[in-house]
């Protein structure tokens, strides 16, 4: 193995609750941790075989909740305690990325981060490891800060954007501007221009370069996280954590970082990628039958039903009769049957859900 890949880190984030897929991803159970696919593997230990390829398993750092801890250990066999990161408390993606970065960053001074989550699903995976291998090889001499960009495929309004410039060095492209989900006429303009990028969340840069980032655009954190410079890698840095991390802002690496610095460029990759954000994502990449149905158990009746999504439990059967485009999904105490094309109203009924009935519901 070469001291290049020795210097390669990889930083996958695991501590969302993925509500979108409320009633299958509960609180105690998230996303992260389901076979969605029915292959005997969760989308986290696809994310981290995946990433075993670019770096040695000991500079593969799970970063979670404590309270998944057990799930985490349980799913990812053998994997040292040292390398998975709780946080004390959910404070979103930047203070959780600093934190990891500047432990790192004191272990090994030319240390290059992946930084990726563990709920997306990567259909081209040669590609996007020869993708991630260009720009690990990017930042390792350029002080940059560098976002895969997921070639569009479709008009879509559920993605951010990414503006980049047509001309690049080794295939890597300045960066104009990050832009929020767009309404249909503006995501058809982007995609028709071909100047514009999915933001898939999938960040690369050298350790040096993302700490020099959050002392110029996020100098609290950065504060914040220095401090513990003497205690990272030793005893001392768990207690140090349980009692600095709360003290940290609420903010996104987008907000923080991505949307403040000059520094940023992007890598446009075709990859197969979805982030599996909502059912009707599932079921755009699920195997379905001649009537665009995806139904997760083989003891079925189906009749005028057509484009639907069907999880329910192994042995249970299915008879359904006259539905056009709905999500069924029968898990614990909820069955769910619900409009396709009203699936963004989900995370609000679990909410209610567990409002009104209690945190068993949550």
């Amino acid at each position: 193995m070469t001291g290049t890949k020795n210097n390669n880190y990889v930083l996958i984030m695991a501590g969302g609750v993925g509500s979108r897929f409320w009633p299958k991803s509960r609180n105690h159970f998230p996303k992260q941790f389901i076979d969605f696919l029915g292959i005997g593997k969760s989308l986290l230990q696809l994310t981290y075989e995946r990433f075993e390829k670019v770096c040695p398993k000991k500079n593969i750092f799970i970063l979670s909740n404590k309270q998944y801890l057990g799930l985490i250990q349980e799913q990812l066999k053998g994997i040292a305690v040292d390398n998975i990161l709780l946080e004390p408390c959910r404070n979103n993606t930047a203070p959780c990325i600093a934190y990891a970065s500047y432990k790192i960053l004191k272990a090994n001074p030319e240390a290059n981060i992946v930084v990726a989550p563990s709920d997306h699903l990567i259909l081209k995976e040669t590609e996007f490891l020869n993708k991630i291998t260009q720009a690990l090889d990017y930042t390792a001499t350029n002080d940059a800060l560098v976002t895969l960009g997921i070639t569009p495929t479709r008009a879509d309004t559920g993605y951010g954007y990414i503006n980049f410039q047509k001309e690049g060095i080794d295939g890597v492209h300045k960066v104009e501007c990050f832009l929020e989900k767009p309404l249909l006429e503006k995501a058809q303009e982007y995609l028709a221009s071909a100047a514009y990028l999915w933001n898939a969340g999938i960040f690369i840069w050298r350790a040096q370069s993302i700490q020099n980032a959050f002392k110029q655009h996020a100098n609290e954190i950065h504060e914040l996280f220095i401090q513990g410079n003497d205690v990272y890698n030793t005893n001392a840095e768990v207690v140090f954590i349980a009692e600095n991390y709360p003290k940290s802002p609420n903010i996104s690496i987008d907000y923080a970082i991505l949307e403040k610095a000059t520094n940023i460029y992007t890598l446009p990759a075709d990859i197969g990628w979805s982030d599996l954000g909502t059912w009707a994502s599932l079921h755009e990449v699920a195997e379905k039958d001649a009537f665009n149905n995806s139904v997760t158990v083989s003891q079925k009746h189906l009749s005028n039903t057509t484009n639907c999504l069907i999880q329910v439990p192994k042995g249970k059967g299915v008879v359904i009769d006259g539905l056009e485009n709905y999500i069924i999904v029968d898990d614990a105490n909820v069955l769910l049957i619900y409009p396709k094309e009203k699936e963004q109203e989900i995370k609000q009924v679990s909410m209610q859900m567990s409002e009104d009935f209690g945190v068993d519901f949550q």
